[in-house]
């Protein structure tokens, strides 16, 4: 069994153990739960950087990666460097996040927030919209064709946006439909967490134009950013390069003022 299996496995007993202590009534009666929500793609669409910065404290393949900041300041950060969007980990035994860290983002800034998150139910779609989720994280690679539609327009019924991640071709082709909002491309093989940027690359022209293009993961550098908006990428989500570092709004802000030059 390789990691990704053994999280969506133990993803499904967690979310099974959770319905029985928070009824989705409690959700539904959550202050946020019909609050507005933030547009991540249109933000996307228009901006000359397409920056989508990362909160995570540790991954399975590189353990602990930052410990030493509040989600507060280190979204705070993020917000004044500019960012169309900040992701949140909230997966607590593997990535050291959890749903309090999307609580205390929304209560930080006015930005859209995504959850990311191993989603497996239409449970976690409610607790993400309960906690102030503006986009949910969908991963082609542990869902169905007939999971994918069901989860994407269930997401949308509760105004949420809804970020599809595929890593080949074969995820993209039984993923394309009306309900998603931006289809990223993970250069990171989640089965053996080996990086290229060649995924995206070898993928951009089979995205259809009618999403927004997301490149996630292993994106460090300047010249790759630019490299990849050449091949209509508009979203580039980018983890560890800023949060491995003492300030990662700081880093964040040096980066998105080089790319725009």
């Amino acid at each position: 069994m390789n990691i990704l299996d053994k999280i969506i496995t133990d993803k499904k007993r967690e979310v099974e153990l959770k319905k029985n202590i928070i009824l989705v009534s409690q959700l539904e009666a959550s202050v946020l739960f019909n609050s507005r929500t933030y547009s991540m793609s249109k933000l996307l669409r228009n901006s000359a950087s397409g920056i989508i910065a990362e909160h995570k404290r540790r991954s399975p393949s590189k353990s602990v990666i930052n410990n030493n900041h509040s989600i507060e300041d280190v979204v705070l950060g993020y917000q004044n460097a500019g960012v169309c969007g900040i992701s949140v980990l909230t997966d607590a035994k593997y990535f050291g996040g959890s749903l309090d860290d999307l609580l205390l983002a929304k209560a930080s800034v006015n930005i859209p927030l995504l959850r990311k998150e191993f989603i497996v139910d239409e449970y976690q779609i409610l607790e993400a919209k309960a906690h102030g989720a503006d986009v949910i994280l969908l991963i082609a690679a542990v869902l169905t064709r007939e999971e994918i539609k069901q989860l994407s327009e269930f997401a949308q019924s509760l105004g949420l946006e809804v970020l599809l991640e595929v890593h080949n071709l074969e995820e993209l082709e039984k993923s394309i439909m009306p309900s998603l909002d931006m289809i990223g491309v993970n250069n990171r093989n989640l089965k053996t967490f080996e990086v290229s940027l060649d995924y995206s690359k070898e993928l951009a022209t089979k995205i259809p134009d009618e999403f927004v293009k997301v490149s996630e993961s292993g994106i460090n550098r300047i010249e790759a950013v630019k490299e990849l908006q050449q091949f209509g990428y508009q979203g580039f989500l980018m983890g560890e390069h800023f949060m491995k570092t003492e300030n990662p709004g700081l880093e964040a802000q040096k980066f998105i003022q080089k790319l725009v030059i």
